[in-house]
């Protein structure tokens, strides 16, 4: 809830709105239309906080940071796997190979 994240984070609920009206954050919501905010939610903050506090950043520039943060960590999850489907052997090679890292 807004009101518990604010307190443990030592911030004002209205920071909390801003950064969801901004679009920096976003919280699910219940039935009741209080906000709920997961582990990853509570991350992100981390982040945000990070770089107001201590870096100086302004709204804008969070965004751009936590955008190229999140299009770094899909292609580091498509290379990931690329490699994985790389060290595979081939069934249809006469001779299985491997790729190896050079020594």
């Amino acid at each position: 809830m807004i009101s518990s994240v604010a307190e443990l984070y030592k911030l004002h609920p209205q920071t909390l709105r801003l950064y969801e009206r901004v679009g920096l954050l976003k919280p699910s919501r219940s039935e009741g239309n209080t906000r709920l905010y997961t582990d990853e939610d509570l991350q992100r903050l981390d982040v945000i906080l990070t770089l107001t506090r201590d870096m100086g950043v302004n709204l804008a520039g969070i965004e751009i940071i936590l955008n190229m943060r999140e299009k770094m960590l899909e292609m580091e999850k498509q290379m990931s796997a690329n490699n994985v489907a790389q060290e595979k052997p081939s069934r249809h090679a006469i001779v299985p190979t491997r790729i190896r890292p050079l020594r």
